[in-house]
């Protein structure tokens, strides 16, 4: 009789004795097999019928392209609207600004980029400037000039 010696693993893995083979047999398959982990829990916030302002998943938080709440601002205005908003609902997820990994806007007209970065480079954590990207959309309102999507890590 042979013996298997088992080394010690994590503690998700879980004995697979008996497996089915292609005749109807039973045999063992592989001794050791990884137990598949529980679902990570989805938080969302803000849930609407068609998105959520923000998810909140494996420490990452996700927010939804954030526009203006007054769309008759020039985009001095609008942009220090946006920011306000992403300030807000990451503090309600639990982050902040200086855990954004990355950001993502879209300007209706590229001529407001200066006006735009005016703000930004107010708002943004000083040393803690995210990776970003700034490009020229259509947006889904033609009175909205600036959307911003932003990903940051969870936690203060």
């Amino acid at each position: 009789m042979h013996a298997i010696v088992v080394p010690p693993g994590p503690a998700q893995w879980r004995r697979n004795t008996h497996s089915t083979g292609a005749f109807g047999t039973t045999h063992d398959a592989h001794p050791l097999e990884p137990a598949m982990p529980a679902p990570s829990p989805i938080t969302r916030l803000h849930v609407a019928t068609r998105y959520s302002d923000a998810a909140i998943h494996n420490g990452t938080v996700y927010l939804a392209g954030q526009v203006a709440d007054d769309a008759t601002q020039d985009i001095v205005g609008q942009t220090q609207q946006v920011l306000a908003t992403i300030d807000r609902l990451l503090t309600e997820a639990g982050s902040n600004k200086s855990r954004i990994l990355m950001t993502q806007i879209f300007l209706a007209d590229l001529a407001d980029f200066d006006g735009m970065n005016s703000v930004w480079d107010a708002w943004v954590a000083p040393d803690h400037a995210p990776p970003r990207a700034t490009v020229q959309a259509l947006l889904a309102r033609p009175e909205w000039r600036i959307e911003i999507v932003v990903t940051a890590a969870a936690g203060s």
